[in-house]
């Protein structure tokens, strides 16, 4: 196979036009618009159901007995298995058939999704998570592919656009889901309403979806994906561990070291294999690197962020969570109506603008959230959550074409696997950093107000603002009273200095994407990258910016 720089590759298009009924062209298909239409029904399923788990974690806290390290891995197991399995899949899909992945990913989500709601202790729910893990994994590689390949280039910027939008917004629509069902029926309800909206979009894309591959793709890297998988898995674990185990007692600096160990290798062999999942010289298009780097980081914040917020709303001013997610609302109303002007935004001022900026409204948002008090008022915590939102919602197109433009066409699963995987590793490792940085914070601002308590109680305050809560309502009314009224302020306090980290990165992500990323994106097929002088006069023609400037 030919290892030639990201600014040389050359897809065979003629093969691939002959025998990929939606390989590019002019026109692209003619049913594209219809297809968008399904992929984004596949993909807001898996959005949904994946969103609508944060308002039930009070409620498997309380019923299953979870600990914050259990909600948090019920969370990351899902991500941890999508991140690691995500390039793989993407691999099958381009070499196998998109429609196929897409088809049997969603058939193991549906699976997954079932076992969730028949589990009756955190373990299961932890396992069936990872099942949905699998399925998500060839869902989402598969959606955006196929929208890469069945839209011309001067229309791809304005389907990954409504794309994203429909991520964002199932993500924000997932609460208000799984506030309705709890609000009459058990946490189980929430994986069990997945079933008829799967076989929806399992029986539309059976007829809609056409059929496209890569002619050319080469075997699937095993050892690739075992070596990230485990890579992963045990970076996240240490950092989940952390602090019960002590950040620098032997058992987390010995599973971050080899998990460290792991990636390296992971990184040496993707560069010496004949046939590599991930072909690290793509790094060297700027948009691909930088883009792929914005959007990790903005989904550490944003995922470890709402992870926290959630329970703020729930456990410190408690609201139902029903009422919860509907306070969430404006979250997604801000995404669908933001996100579809990105692109217009990006032809007028340029993608590192565009890009830098949102993810300066994005810090300054978090830097709002990080002030949050057990006192403050829902408007001032909603007008700092839009403040957030918006700048996340104006990124999040350029960053994943970006993405995009760095990988040849007919290695579109690829791609679309990098720009999941970096969205799903920062989510999981956001969850897993902020999270932590919560439970340290929580467990010593609380340990004064435990001395005294009975054994049990204590122990479960200190595990959780959950089991706190809890041990309260058997403390009598003055004891208890005081004990929830320190744990809420110790979450609090907690989840301040979480969101302020979650700032402070961002903050550096757009100094960095304001920097680095290009001007005018120009897909790596093209063989070029302009730079701001080629776009103020003039010199480029890039599809796609016609689109953008109309």
């Amino acid at each position: 196979m030919s290892r030639s720089g990201p600014t040389t590759i050359r897809p065979a298009r003629s093969r691939a036009a002959a025998l990929d009924p939606v390989a590019p062209g002019a026109a692209g298909h003619p049913n594209r618009w219809l297809i968008l239409a399904v992929l984004c029904t596949s993909l807001a399923t898996v959005m949904i159901a994946n969103a609508s788990l944060n308002n039930a974690l009070p409620a498997i806290a309380e019923q299953l007995h979870a600990s914050t390290s259990d909600l948090q891995w019920i969370v990351d197991a899902y991500s941890l298995v999508f991140a690691g399995l995500l390039f793989a899949a993407g691999s099958l899909g381009d070499r196998f058939g998109r429609k196929g992945a897409l088809q049997l990913g969603l058939g193991v989500f549906l699976l997954g999704a079932i076992g969730g709601a028949l589990s009756s202790t955190a373990t299961q729910v932890i396992a069936a998570r990872g099942v949905m893990g699998v399925g998500a994994a060839f869902v989402m590689p598969a959606t955006l592919s196929i929208i890469v390949n069945a839209f011309p280039s001067h229309e791809r910027a304005r389907a990954i656009a409504i794309w994203t939008a429909t991520a964002g917004a199932g993500g924000a629509f997932g609460p208000l889901a799984s506030g309705l069902l709890l609000a009459h029926f058990s946490w189980s309800a929430v994986f069990l309403v997945n079933v008829p909206v799967v076989v929806i979009a399992l029986v539309s894309g059976v007829r809609i979806l056409p059929t496209s591959r890569d002619v050319n793709a080469t075997r699937v890297d095993v050892v690739g994906a075992l070596l990230s998988i485990v890579g992963i898995g045990g970076l996240v674990y240490a950092i989940i561990e952390a602090p019960s185990h002590g950040w620098l007692s032997s058992p987390t600096l010995l599973v971050a070291g080899g998990a460290v160990a792991l990636l390296a290798a992971f990184a040496w062999w993707e560069l010496h294999t004949p046939s590599p999942m991930l072909d690290l010289r793509w790094f060297q298009h700027r948009a691909f690197s930088v883009g792929s780097l914005g959007m990790m980081l903005s989904f550490f914040a944003l995922y470890g962020m709402m992870f926290l917020l959630t329970q703020y709303l729930q456990l410190v001013k408690g609201y139902s969570p029903l009422a919860a997610a509907v306070r969430l609302l404006p979250i997604a109303g801000v995404m669908m109506v933001v996100s579809p002007q990105a692109p217009r935004l990006v032809g007028r001022f340029g993608t590192h603008r565009v890009v830098g900026t949102g993810l300066g409204v994005l810090a300054v948002g978090a830097l709002l959230l990080s002030r949050v008090s057990v006192a403050t008022s829902y408007w001032a915590m909603a007008a700092a959550m839009i403040v957030m939102v918006a700048g996340m919602s104006v990124s999040m197109a350029p960053l994943t074409n970006s993405i995009m433009s760095g990988v040849p066409r007919d290695r579109a699963g690829v791609g679309s696997a990098m720009n999941d995987t970096t969205r799903e590793l920062g989510g999981a490792l956001g969850v897993a950093v902020l999270g932590s940085i919560l439970t340290s914070q929580y467990g010593s601002t609380l340990a004064p107000s435990l001395k005294g308590l009975p054994v049990a109680a204590g122990a479960a305050a200190h595990g959780s603002l959950a089991g706190a809560l809890q041990a309260a309502t058997q403390l009598g009314a003055k004891g208890g009273g005081a004990l929830a009224a320190a744990a809420r302020h110790a979450y609090v306090t907690g989840m301040g200095a979480a969101f302020l980290v979650g700032a402070i990165v961002i903050a550096v992500a757009a100094v960095v994407a304001r920097r680095f990323l290009p001007a005018v994106v120009e897909d790596a097929d093209h063989g070029g990258e302009p730079t701001v002088a080629d776009l103020d006069a003039g010199r480029v023609d890039v599809d796609g910016l016609e689109l953008l400037t109309a």
